[in-house]
């Protein structure tokens, strides 16, 4: 059947109210999804289906929702969940709670709850008690805890034993965020008769395994989009496209910088690969990009994530800086990711194993060395300067710990060129650094222990540790300071061997361990008091130790 004619099948079997506000929402026809799986869905078939993001995944599982709720046969109660949806992220959670609020504000008698970390589980757990929930939308990690908060009056498993709809999200970013062991508990608890979607972007084994345990015999539906060339088929919306750029490490922020400057009417998302640098470089667009509002959001925020997301969310918008939240259903969007020279495999591996094509953008031509900028901020507060520092240790060890290490390579890493690429003063002290020279990277001719706090709290909380260090470090110096005649590894060296013949020759004798060895033995212990005591030197206890 072709899609106008199953949407206007839908139509007539859709509860007039859902049908209104999907037209009020401007709903004239489905996507391939939502055509394939809501159907089935609201035949009571289990259903596992893999579509691109962006795709209207959504709404195909929404609308059979309501639908099969509204035909129960039983009115739900206040307490009794009716459906639940678990998805990977808080962001995606909010977004999924909003679209079934436009529908379910005309249907009074379902409740419905989102729980999802950054808030207070307690206020959650008296929340549900007070307003219930028909159909509960969350994250993993906090449903597991919703089920465990029996002490908190709380008896979720007896609030589920009235489940109908089970929906899986993005299972495959579920299990790739490591939410397996949350899962299992979580279906643990729920009854084995029940509807189940399970939604993904990509097939993997392990989302396989989940579709085993999860679904009963459940209809697989694959849809994806058919690209401009030949037969060849793509993971993500033909109206994205994907862009990438070619530039030095330390080119990357000059170039961000001014593709920024150059699209200040736009709405952006930019991506960094770790908390501290989304702290780090947040600050320092907030400094060089003017006129323009930069709000940072990282997983270690707790409730102002959710604020900050809400916030943006609710800002105008047309260019969003990421594939995953742009071109979705039918709309058009763009992505951008820059790349070294060295990473330039990188293009071909999205190209051929992932089935995203990408196109070259050149580099922007006039942008502005804005490096020096960095310094100077970094000069000017001590924060800013040791967020720089924790973002580039933060930076090196995320790419040597990168899933495709076979193209992200940290041997190749110019380590100089990141670190001009950070505006550092200084080199960190890191392990992946020690023993190395970097010619290429100079640092600044400043003492950073002069760089002051701008919070003039901390830098006198600061102040006063550093007397104290100084106070220390003067009583210390009338100590009288050890000599070590021989390095400490030797000398544990002989102790240690000493110890395992005296252990041998016990271990061989049984319990008849002769005086002689017990008084060596004692002697030894003995000893080994006196030096944690401070009593004897080092070199005193190697020379009684020895017989030297």
């Amino acid at each position: 059947m072709a899609a106008s004619g199953v949407w206007e099948s839908l139509a007539a079997a859709l509860h007039p109210r859902v049908l209104q506000t999907l037209r009020e929402l401007g709903f004239t026809h489905m996507t391939p999804v939502q055509s394939a799986t809501i159907p089935l869905f609201m035949s009571n078939k289990d259903v596992a289906a893999e579509a691109v993001t962006g795709s209207g995944k959504t709404l195909a599982f929404v609308i059979p929702i309501l639908e099969i709720l509204l035909k129960r046969e039983e009115k739900l109660k206040k307490l009794q969940v009716g459906a639940l949806i678990i998805t990977p992220t808080r962001e995606l959670a909010i977004q999924i709670d909003e679209v079934l609020r436009q529908f379910t504000v005309h249907f009074p008698q379902f409740s419905q709850i989102l729980f999802i970390g950054g808030s207070n589980p307690i206020e959650d757990v008296e929340k549900f008690k007070k307003q219930g929930g028909n159909i509960v939308v969350g994250t993993p990690g906090r449903l597991e805890d919703m089920f465990r908060r029996r002490a908190d009056g709380l008896d979720l498993a007896s609030c589920v034993k009235t489940l109908d709809v089970l929906v899986l999200d993005e299972a495959d970013r579920l299990l790739d965020l490591g939410f397996e062991a949350s899962l299992n508990v979580i279906l643990g608890f729920l009854p084995k008769q029940r509807r189940t979607g399970l939604f993904s972007a990509t097939q993997t084994q392990e989302v396989e395994n989940l579709v085993r345990a999860g679904l009963r015999n459940p209809v697989r539906i694959t849809v994806k989009e058919k690209g401009a060339v030949g037969d060849s088929t793509q993971k993500t919306p033909l109206r994205l496209h994907n862009y990438y750029m070619t530039c030095r490490a330390d080119e990357k922020f000059n170039q961000l910088v001014a593709f920024l400057r150059r699209h200040k009417t736009e709405k952006h998302l930019v991506f960094f690969s770790t908390c501290a640098c989304v702290e780090y470089y947040g600050n320092g667009l907030d400094a060089l990009v003017k006129n323009v509002r930069i709000m940072c959001i990282h997983g270690k925020m707790k409730h102002k994530r959710n604020k900050i997301f809400t916030e943006f969310r609710q800002l105008e918008s047309a260019f969003v800086h990421r594939c995953g939240r742009t071109a979705r259903i039918g709309h058009h969007g763009n992505a951008l990711v820059f790349l070294l020279p060295m990473e330039m495999t990188y293009v071909n591996f999205l190209s051929i194993n992932q089935r995203c094509p990408m196109e070259e953008m050149k580099l922007l031509k006039d942008s502005a060395d804005v490096l020096p900028q960095l310094k100077k901020l970094a000069k000017s507060d001590r924060a800013i300067f040791e967020k720089g520092m924790k973002g580039f240790v933060s930076f090196i060890q995320s790419y040597a710990k990168h899933e495709c290490s076979l193209i992200f390579r940290i041997k190749d890493l110019d380590f100089a060129a990141v670190a001009r690429g950070f505006g550092l003063l200084k080199l960190p002290k890191m392990p992946e650094l020690k023993g190395k020279s970097f010619p290429g990277f100079i640092p600044e001719d400043i003492d950073t222990n002069s760089i002051r706090y701008r919070d003039k709290n901390r830098e006198k909380q600061r102040q006063r540790m550093l007397a104290e260090l100084q106070q220390e470090r003067q009583q210390n110096e009338g100590k009288k300071k050890f000599v070590k005649n021989k390095p400490w590894s030797k000398q544990k060296t002989k102790r240690d061997k000493r110890k395992k013949q005296a252990a041998k020759r016990k271990q061989d004798e049984g319990s008849d361990v002769g005086e002689e060895d017990m008084d060596e033995l004692l002697n030894d212990t003995r000893l080994l008091k006196k030096l944690k005591k401070g009593k004897i030197s080092e070199e005193e206890f190697e020379k009684q130790l020895t017989g030297t």
